[in-house]
């Protein structure tokens, strides 16, 4: 009999950590005190990239977690994935050649396109850049749905999910050993927090301090319209795609807009930025906003591993968790069954703050 390991999340992390598990043959039960997709998840822009503000092992890591994507894809086939491409000009054109020649450097596949290059790749673009990067590889990944694949075939697996509220974690002799919730004690050989938002108050209850804020961000949908969007569109101040059913999506960039005081006023700005944007989308209607909350840790980078002094527990919170969902499941599993920890997460372990 494997190892009983508990996932605290049915977000995209929590959903890749406990698919792997269950697949290396652990005993699994994920506990989620929310939907499936859990908050910040349902709420994601869900681009997978690894574009500018990127430090080279950060963009090592983010790469290679798009590699097992497709590698994900293969073995789920269900998986939701489209690698449409991102045109991007939301920087000066300077930055962007900054960003390109740095980037290329390192083996992304960067292609500077004209005014007419953009039009041919996105031909229903009302205002087009003189200058932009389109970058063929990046995509997307229709958030909720790849949980919903994730998290089914867990099951089929072997793994339990439950709708419960975690309220501490349980302690025996420095160790965590299980978790207690709303229904009651669960024992475990390991405890994995990846509840984005919620991360915090959890790992609070065994002393463990995580440094995160969660930034607002407000995207809009709209109803299901006619293909408007080859891919993803990184404008200056609004980026947007469009959804497999046809609703677009947009936020004034991929974490979404601070929704200010009036979150429908700002809602309704947005989308009229956006129907400007696209020709002919005179029938473009919008549907609904959403206002996610992004578990980010204080210095921007993922918190992946163990809590020194604590054993029993593990920790994945993270932005971006999109693209990096497929690595994180891959390289947390190993870690936690074999104790091996791949060296592309070496600068990402909670002890960082304690320096």
């Amino acid at each position: 009999m494997g190892k009983h390991m508990i996932v605290i999340g049915a977000g995209i992390i929590g959903a890749s950590i406990a698919w792997h598990l269950a697949r290396a043959g652990a005993r699994v039960t994920v506990i989620a005190d929310s939907e499936v997709g859990g908050v910040a998840t349902p709420n994601s822009f869900a681009w997978i990239n690894a574009s500018w503000g990127n430090r080279e092992p950060y963009f090592r890591l983010r790469t290679r977690s798009m590699a097992e994507w497709t590698r994900l894809a293969r073995d789920l086939p269900s998986l939701p994935l489209s690698w449409c491409g991102g045109l991007c000009w939301d920087l000066p054109a300077a930055d962007l050649e900054t960003y390109a020649a740095e980037h290329s450097a390192w083996g992304y596949g960067i292609e500077r396109v004209d005014r007419a290059g953009a039009a041919r790749i996105e031909p229903n673009l009302s205002e087009l850049p003189d200058f932009a990067l389109h970058v063929a590889e990046e995509g997307v990944a229709e958030p909720v749905a790849a949980v919903k694949a994730l998290l089914a075939d867990a099951e089929q697996r072997g793994a339990r999910i439950t709708s419960s509220t975690v309220t501490a974690l349980a302690q025996t002799d420095g160790r965590i050993t299980g978790v207690d919730t709303s229904h009651g004690l669960i024992a475990a050989d390991e405890v994995v927090i990846a509840a984005g938002t919620g991360s915090p108050d959890i790992a609070a209850t065994a002393g463990i301090n995580l440094p995160i804020e969660t930034p607002p961000g407000l995207i809009v949908h709209s109803r299901p319209y006619k293909k408007l969007l080859n891919g993803l569109v990184l404008a200056e101040r609004l980026h947007m795609r469009q959804t497999a059913e046809g609703c677009i999506i947009a936020g004034s960039d991929f974490g979404g807009a601070d929704p200010g005081m009036d979150a429908e006023a700002t809602a309704r700005a947005l989308f009229a930025a956006t129907k400007a944007m696209l020709r002919d989308s005179d029938g473009l209607e919008l549907d609904f906003h959403t206002v996610g909350y992004r578990p980010t840790p204080i210095d921007g980078f993922p918190i992946i591993g163990r809590a020194e002094g604590m054993e029993g527990v593990y920790i994945a919170v993270m932005h971006s968790g999109i693209t990096l969902a497929p690595a994180v499941g891959l390289f947390a599993t190993r870690e936690i069954l074999d104790g091996e920890r791949d060296p592309l997460l070496g600068p990402y372990g909670l002890s960082r703050f304690a320096q």
